[in-house]
């Protein structure tokens, strides 16, 4: 009699074990006791299901406690393409952020380079000086070689009918004086075209500074 009720403990034991296994592993995968899941369909229809609902594969749903609490939220299932998409969206909405954030810390040092318009007027003055100062010394430059050049030509008038003739010391002269103009009358144009470029930076400041100042108390007037 002993040995029966024996038996017959250790298979109600056996019985629990395995009921409690099988409860956890349906909570764990989602099964009728892991909550009720609740989600708003394409329709507008709120549906709610013991288990995840298909109607709604394709967009977010909330597993409920018993209390009626969220317990997770779960995300909806996507194809390749339509992760890819997401991922693409998300990258060009971080490059966005991140434009966005630099923009506003060029705004601060630009504001705190220039708090007002006398500010900036005044570096745009220096700046086309600097520029001004490199032109007049290569013009300088040039007015030297011409006077330079002058001397070469009193020089060539010996051999003005053959000029094979003149020395080679003084074709050489000649020949170094007119690239050494090249150089210098390039240079002079690349300074008129560097005070354009100066011009044109100022001015695209000027217009953002203006938008920047007005909050200021009169700071762009």
């Amino acid at each position: 009699m002993r040995i029966h009720n024996f038996f017959a403990v250790m298979s109600f034991m056996l019985l629990l074990l395995g009921a409690t296994a099988k409860a956890q592993t349906t909570a764990s995968t989602g099964g009728p006791s892991g909550g009720i899941y609740s989600c708003t369909d394409s329709r507008g229809r709120i549906i709610t299901a013991d288990r995840p609902i298909a109607d709604c594969i394709d967009r977010e749903q909330r597993e409920l406690n018993p209390s009626g609490t969220t317990r997770r939220t779960v995300e909806p299932t996507y194809t390749a393409r339509e992760s890819a998409e997401r991922e693409e969206r998300a990258r060009q909405q971080s490059l966005l952020q991140t434009r966005q954030m630099e923009e506003r810390r060029r705004e601060r040092a630009l504001l705190v380079r220039y708090p007002n318009a006398t500010a900036h007027n005044r570096e745009r003055t220096e700046a086309l000086a600097q520029v001004d100062a490199v032109t007049q010394a290569a013009k300088t430059r040039l007015d030297e070689l011409s006077l330079e050049r002058k001397k070469i030509d009193e020089e060539m008038e010996f051999y003005k009918s053959d000029r094979s003739r003149a020395p080679a010391a003084l074709r050489r002269r000649l020949e170094d004086n007119a690239q050494r103009m090249t150089v210098q009358n390039r240079f002079v144009g690349e300074q008129e075209e560097e005070k354009r470029r100066v011009n044109s930076r100022f001015d695209d400041e000027r217009i953002r500074l203006h938008q920047l100042w007005a909050p200021e108390a009169g700071g762009g007037k």
